[in-house]
């Protein structure tokens, strides 16, 4: 989909779409996937369509899957085959694949891929706009587009619906799960990508459910959180999925740190905080530069108020001055109390309570 320029909030989002279709009555389904063609991919997606759809087929046939097997050696794609089978195996439907070079066999999909990429591109001009707010708000747009395409075939779905197989009880799982262990430096490695997670968990194993487009974290068999999956960068360079709640107490031990981190750009939740650290860096000493800006994350991260606190710092910015620690502290306490609202407590008198007592001792003597 990297033709249609999709941006969210801005960036340039890298994507493609799973696409699923019904070759007789034209049913379609369609997920935003994140990486590339994968088996958690595939799992996701296919449960998608097959439990929005109500039903599953007796036969699901892909193409070779060739992106998702490639570099990988014989136990792995075996490993890959296995769980593909179990996935079709768990819906009762037979897998099979297209034939290489035998271009017919993929038309009852990629004609009507093309022709869902063109609905996209009309639909976003027909919007006035290529970017979103968030991944959400995108994927219901992807979805009220193909709402319409199935609403057109409305009859046939129906009648084909009826000779589709039951679903089972529940889905299979559609994630990869894997062991990882936090350092001291309050985050793991995984894929290549580092995470940052609570202090409080150095030292421990955590269980990682791996979906597509998010990590679940698990310690023991309680859930701890979610964490947004992260991608390796081109030509095998580390990515990042900073959170600095979760280091900004070791910055302040070590505010230098802030100068030479490598994932630096990635610790500044907003782009305010990012253009005034390069202006602390342009007037002030090295030092006091990382001091500053580390006093201003911890602001807002012990005040809650990182977006009250960007907006200060962007004004600082368009004035053409530093921020200053302790207005912004007075300032933002000063908001805090006048968003609070006031509650007034109507108390009882305690006579009435004295005439409930009288009230309940007279019902015990009658």
């Amino acid at each position: 989909m990297d033709s249609l320029g999709i941006t969210v909030a801005g960036v340039t989002l890298d994507h493609r779409l799973y696409h699923f279709r019904l070759a007789c009555s034209g049913f379609e389904h369609a997920h935003v996937i994140l990486g590339g063609e994968s088996y958690v991919a595939l799992a996701e997606g296919l449960q998608n369509a097959i439990w929005a759809l109500g039903g599953a087929p007796r036969e699901h046939r892909s193409d070779s899957l060739s992106a998702a097997f490639r570099n990988l050696d014989a136990d792995a794609c075996k490993d890959l085959t296995t769980r593909y089978d179990a996935l079709c195996a768990h819906y009762g439907m037979q897998p099979t694949r297209n034939n290489r070079g035998v271009a017919h066999e993929n038309g009852s999909i990629e004609s009507p891929h093309g022709h869902l990429k063109s609905a996209v591109r009309d639909a976003l001009l027909l919007r006035g706009s290529h970017d979103f707010d968030n991944l959400g708000s995108y994927r219901r747009f992807i979805d009220e587009i193909v709402g319409r395409i199935n609403a057109r075939n409305g009859k046939r779905i129906e009648l084909e619906r009826a000779l589709l197989q039951p679903l089972p009880v529940q889905r299979t799982c559609d994630y990869e799960e894997t062991r990882v262990y936090v350092t001291t430096t309050c985050g793991f490695v995984l894929r290549k990508v580092f995470y940052t997670v609570p202090s409080r968990l150095i030292g421990h194993h955590l269980r990682v459910r791996l979906y597509d487009d998010r990590l679940e974290l698990f310690l023991g068999g309680t859930a701890l959180m979610t964490l947004q999956r992260g991608r390796a960068g081109p030509n095998g360079k580390h990515g990042h999925v900073i959170n600095y709640r979760h280091v900004i107490h070791a910055l302040r031990r070590k505010p230098m740190a802030l100068l030479n981190l490598v994932y630096r750009d990635q610790i500044f939740p907003r782009e305010a905080y990012r253009l005034t650290f390069e202006r602390l860096l342009e007037q002030l000493p090295q030092r006091q530069a990382c001091r500053t800006m580390v006093e201003l994350l911890s602001l807002a991260h012990e005040h809650n108020c990182e977006a009250q606190l960007a907006q200060e710092l962007q004004q600082c910015l368009d004035d053409e001055q530093l921020p200053d620690l302790d207005a912004l502290c007075l300032r933002l306490e000063a908001k805090r109390r006048n968003s609070m609202p006031e509650v007034n407590v109507q108390l009882a008198p305690l006579s009435d309570y004295e005439a409930l007592l009288d009230d309940m001792a007279t019902e015990v003597t009658a």
